[in-house]
């Protein structure tokens, strides 16, 4: 790889772990945070804001970056995101927090899915499928150490550092894209959907406030408000449909939701999105609050899954040279069965190590079936569309863990409430086992030749 090449990746893997770590790293901070800052009822939103603003500019950034280059959407994401982060660390109070935390996720929405349609654009399917097993690792790295990092702060310097500690290591990824990722715009006319984009934002959000507001705690709640918003979001839905049909260059094709391999892969990013929030937000509980374990120790035992993911996709990136994509993804779709069919058998008695070697299992998993359905889909349409398909890839995820989170918590909680935290747990373990079951039999509706995907321009 070549010395401006290694550069860039450098940057968006500084800049993707950024954006990913600040989902977990405030977990084990916010109650130090809510006792300095007050209104602890305005706890759950701190979370849920970031990841809904990510979700809702996600496809809206993908499709810019189709537009206006990959380079200047990314290194305007990546100065709101910054901004953003120095803005948490200078609130005075939770609604402040909240409001600069919506911020972070509007640059985290340009980030996330464009620093894969770079790797997307520089180089080759095999090195495509390898560089993407390193980023998800990132991701699950983030997933992991992002707790203990919150926690460090916290005890050791003050909380306020979780965000301005963003600031440097974030303008040396801006610096490095900056001076090495070079691209050739054809200069043409762009019109921007804004009607879409309008419509569509206002219906993401109204769905997304129903799952984080009313679901908050116990669930969604059926009443009259619950019906009325979900109702607004359905009509919402349909104008931007409408409006996508007509528009002479739409936010998010659908033409492209035609494709089979495009269309199946969403439904499967959704399912595998759920699966991978629902490891990373209860393996740890398990291993804190019934093992027993410290949560750096916790971490250490779930790391095992950022380890078997780039070991899993660097492989299957050389596989995909001689076997098809979906063989790929239904191969990890077993080592997901597996993995998940023994964590629904866990006890206070399991061996930690066993529990590595389970999270191994499922990290290489993911590391097939994220990196193949990514690669295979970037490599069916041209580069003008790239940005939309690989955004909306990774918001397909993004809703997939918006939903699952909403839905292990109410399982959770409900368990919680009766003092029944163990089986709590388990029967979340065990509805990853249906989803991961789900997924595997998805993938069997996938397009079975390799000659179907056909290589972008």
């Amino acid at each position: 790889m070549e010395s401006s090449k290694r550069n860039i990746v450098w940057a968006l893997m500084v800049t993707t772990f950024l954006t990913a770590i600040d989902t977990t790293v405030i977990t084990t901070a916010m109650p130090a945070i809510a006792n300095e800052l007050g209104q602890t009822e305005l706890i759950s939103w701190v979370f849920s804001i970031y990841l809904l603003t990510t979700a809702v500019t996600t496809p809206i950034y993908g499709k810019l970056s189709d537009l206006f280059g990959r380079k200047k959407v990314f290194l305007f994401g990546s100065v709101l995101f910054l901004l953003g982060s120095v803005l948490c660390g200078l609130s005075g109070s939770m609604k402040e927090l909240m409001l600069y935390r919506g911020i972070q996720g509007l640059g985290a929405g340009a980030v996330q899915p464009i620093s894969m349609t770079i790797i997307g654009d520089l180089f080759n399917q095999e090195q495509r499928a390898k560089l993407m097993g390193v980023f998800s690792a990132v991701w699950g790295v983030a997933a992991i150490v992002g707790p203990v990092i919150g926690g460090f702060f916290v005890d050791f310097v003050t909380w306020q550092w979780i965000f301005y500690i963003n600031v440097p290591i974030g303008i040396l990824g801006i610096y490095l894209m900056y001076k090495h990722f070079h691209e050739n715009l054809v200069p043409k006319k762009a019109r921007i959907d804004y009607w879409g984009a309008l419509f569509f934002t206002g219906a993401l959000v109204t769905f997304l406030y129903v799952l984080l507001a009313e679901g908050e705690g116990q669930g969604i709640v059926i009443n009259g408000q619950t019906i009325t918003l979900l109702v607004i979001s359905l009509v919402l839905l349909g104008v931007f449909l409408l409006v996508e049909k007509r528009t002479p260059e739409p936010m998010l094709p659908l033409s492209l939701f035609k494709r089979p391999l495009i269309a199946v892969s969403q439904i499967i990013s959704i399912l595998h999105g759920a699966l991978l929030i629902g490891i990373s937000v209860y393996m740890p509980n398990w291993l804190i609050n019934v093992v027993g374990l410290s949560a750096t120790a916790a971490g250490l035992v779930v790391l095992p899954l950022s380890l078997g993911w780039p070991i899993a996709a660097a492989i299957g990136g050389r596989l995909m040279g001689r076997y098809s994509y979906k063989w790929i993804v239904f191969v990890g779709g077993i080592f997901f069965i597996i993995g998940q069919f023994l964590l629904s058998f866990l006890t206070q008695q399991t061996p930690i190590y066993y529990i590595g070697i389970l999270m191994f299992i499922m990290g290489l998993g993911f590391g097939l079936t994220f990196t193949a359905l990514t690669v295979a889909v970037q490599g069916s349409v041209s580069w003008n569309q790239r940005g939309v398909a690989t955004s909306s890839i990774q918001f397909m995820r993004t809703m997939g863990q918006t939903v699952g989170i909403t839905v292990f918590g109410a399982i959770f909680n409900m368990y919680l409430s009766q003092g029944h935290l163990e089986t709590g747990l388990l029967t979340v373990f065990h509805s990853l086992l249906i989803i991961a079951g789900l997924g595997l039999f998805v993938t069997l509706i996938l397009p079975r030749k390799q000659e179907e995907v056909l290589e972008g321009q």
